[in-house]
């Protein structure tokens, strides 16, 4: 084998070796008239993802890399050879030898900016969130290592502290919301500015770390990736915000807009009514034309998210007729509570299964002479004997839809399920609706678009939707049908998400709050046109 000019390093597609362990490949471009890909510049520089720019590897104008098996006139098709890790760490030794480092600097210096993409103010925007990076990381160390369970009311009330001195300084107004109508901490509220476009942005000051649990501190792990609880679930998206107007405000660029940044106390574990735990937040979507959310979506800074499924629980609760285990089946005993609940649950498979986008999840089941289960403390305790038909049964499940529309038929089919009762059993279904879907409305997409456009012309690439299937609930529902668009997703990005894995990338603050930046200017200078 051996190299020609068309070749470029770069990393495969990922349905092109996901699950295959090979990682990276040679791809030789075609003759002109293919696709994009093959017909890319010979000495362009490609992304090697995750890691710095790899340039094109400098080789014989004569050399074509050809498997030994191939014949000659199959020359003109494309060739896509993978390579070990192994084989890769030797090519790009090779690049860094034969490549000066100027042209190295000059590749990577094309990804930037450019004053043809960006206005002066928008240059100034990017420059503001880029120099905001080390006060991010040590504000995320700060409140990190304050524990906020959601339950740990004293621990909210003092995060929210934390960030109401910081949108204090930048100016906005800011009203602290007790919870005690809720049974929670309660909710910080900033507002600033009198422009025409009015913007209502989200996050939380909760996490699912109680203070019983065992992750409880902020881990540098290496110069840009932490740990710790509630690193990008959701203190990051929190700073993220702030970096973002904090850049607006500097850049002189806040005048088209009015903003309203609503950070809730109990989005881990709502509190009831929740009427009352969304009220500030529903009430500011009214006034609000759009709305955006800054939990970090799937952790990938390329997506964003349109839509969001919501969050209903259920509870199933089902009796039998109870009698000596000899009996089970006979007419005058029928299959007991446990059968009739497994009989109700295979229904629910087979009636929703084929639903695009909904699930439902049976996550606590108890069942026997006596059960009894317990939503608050998501516990359940049973008795029964083997030799004896079981009397009762409790289930407690999740059901997530897309829209309004398809959570409503999900009902009515589990509710005909639940009415088929086999004989001398009784069921009852009770649904607890928490989150609401966001669906993917036009608004979102447009909300994308301008995304997606200001973080090409940022260098940092292009941005596109979330499977709704990798994306959880969140607060931002709550804003579907009062505002012209939503979009979630623009936080901190990271991994390990509602476990002690939970890692942030902290390169995604500079990133993140000049997208968000850009989006907000340019959505306030269109408004109205």
């Amino acid at each position: 084998m051996h190299l020609c000019t068309s070749h470029r390093l770069m990393a495969a597609p990922d349905e092109m070796f996901r699950g295959s362990g090979r990682g990276w490949a040679l791809v030789q471009p075609s003759s002109p008239g293919g696709s994009p890909l093959r017909n890319a510049p010979r000495s362009r520089f490609a992304w090697l993802r995750p890691g710095p720019l790899v340039p094109t590897l400098p080789v014989d104008p004569g050399a074509c890399l050809l498997d030994n098996r191939q014949s000659a006139s199959n020359r003109g098709s494309t060739v896509v050879t993978y390579l070990s890790m192994r084989t890769l760490a030797a090519l790009l030794a090779l690049v860094s030898v034969v490549l000066p480092p100027v042209a190295l600097a000059q590749s990577t210096a094309s990804a930037q900016p450019t004053k043809s993409q960006l206005s002066a103010q928008e240059q100034t925007i990017v420059r503001v969130a880029a120099s905001r990076y080390e006060h991010d990381v040590a504000l995320l160390e700060r409140t990190v290592n304050i524990n906020s369970g959601t339950l740990n009311l004293d621990g909210v009330r003092e995060v929210g502290r934390v960030f109401r001195d910081q949108f204090d300084q930048l100016g906005f107004q800011t009203e602290w919301i007790d919870g005690t109508d809720f049974d929670r901490a309660g909710h910080l509220v900033a507002r600033h500015g009198q422009g025409p476009l009015h913007v209502l942005l989200i996050g939380h000051l909760d996490t699912v770390f109680e203070p019983d649990h065992p992750f409880q501190r902020y881990e540098q792990i290496d110069e840009f990736h932490a740990k710790g609880p509630g690193t990008t679930d959701m203190k990051g998206g929190n700073i993220v915000i702030l970096s973002a107007l904090a850049a607006l405000l500097e850049a002189g660029a806040f005048e088209g807009l009015t903003v309203t940044v609503v950070l809730i106390g109990d989005e881990e574990k709502v509190g009831a009514p929740v009427e009352l735990a969304r009220h500030v937040l529903i009430e500011a979507a009214k006034q609000a034309d759009i709305a955006l959310g800054f939990e970090d979506g799937d952790g990938d800074p390329t997506t964003a998210v349109v839509a969001r499924r919501g969050s209903t629980s259920w509870t199933l609760e089902v009796s039998g007729r109870t009698a000596h285990s000899s009996q089970i089946f006979q007419p005058d005993v029928g299959a007991g509570a446990v059968f009739e609940m497994a009989r109700i649950l295979q229904g629910f498979r087979h009636g929703l299964a084929y639903e695009q986008n909904l699930t439902f999840n049976p996550g606590l089941v108890v069942g026997g002479t006596s059960a009894q289960a317990s939503s608050e403390s998501a516990r359940g305790e049973a008795f029964g004997k083997n030799n004896v038909i079981a009397e009762t049964a409790t289930v407690m499940g999740d059901l997530r839809a897309l829209s309004l529309e398809q959570l409503e038929r999900a009902k009515g089919v589990m509710q005909a399920v639940v009415q088929q009762s086999l004989p001398h059993t009784h069921a009852q279904l009770t649904f607890f609706d928490k989150y609401p879907p966001l669906a993917p409305a036009p608004g979102n997409y447009e909300l994308l678009k301008v995304l997606d456009r200001a973080s090409r012309d940022l260098g940092h690439g292009p941005v596109t939707a979330v499977d709704p299937r990798r994306a959880g609930a969140a607060d931002v529902s709550f804003t579907a049908g009062l505002v012209e668009g939503a979009l979630d997703g623009l936080g901190l990005m990271g991994s390990g998400g509602h476990t002690d894995r939970e890692t942030a990338d902290l390169r995604t603050f500079t990133t993140q709050a000049q997208r968000v930046a850009l989006l907000l200017l340019r959505l306030a200078q269109s408004h109205g046109k």
